[in-house]
């Protein structure tokens, strides 16, 4: 039976200077599990997917910036399945489909790909997204590392 080995959560402004410092606190918790080189890098990359959308989407129409909050969390099992959530209360999604599709932007003045939420699923094993309008976002993604032996003992 799977039962959850650590634990964090964190709150952040919703400014491009902590998209980069996202990434690397989840990856500092991620490396716990020492996982390869190419496992930190789908985890940042897609971490950053998701925090970028909290930046440039949720809270558009915002004008008070210290309402503007990324939450983060993160948790990993003795499976070595590593999860993170990544949630904002902005304005939210109306269509979750639509806003998965490929290519699928609302920002394309800006030159936004429309391609976040495809990169979180092809880094990840598990992508699941909830959002409310009005009521805000919430991106989780899960990723099996293998875990160290001596971190859970036994035979993994």
């Amino acid at each position: 039976m799977k039962k959850c080995q650590n634990y964090f959560k964190t709150i952040l402004y919703a400014s491009s200077v902590n998209e980069s410092y996202s990434r690397i606190i989840v990856s500092a918790f991620a490396s716990q599990l020492d996982p390869t080189v190419e496992e930190i890098a789908d985890i940042k990359t897609a971490v950053s997917e998701a925090v970028t959308n909290c930046i440039v989407h949720a809270y558009k129409n915002e004008t008070d910036e210290k309402k503007k909050k990324i939450y983060i969390e993160a948790s990993y099992d003795t499976d070595g399945i590593f999860t993170v959530s990544v949630k904002d209360r902005g304005c939210g999604i109306p269509d979750i489909k639509k806003a998965m599709e490929p290519l699928f932007t609302t920002d394309a003045a800006n030159e936004r790909s429309g391609m976040g939420f495809s990169i979180m699923e092809s880094f990840t094993d598990k992508l699941h997204v909830t959002s409310r309008e009005g009521v805000g976002t919430k991106v989780t993604m899960s990723k099996r590392l293998k875990p160290k032996k001596q971190l859970f003992g036994g035979n993994n």
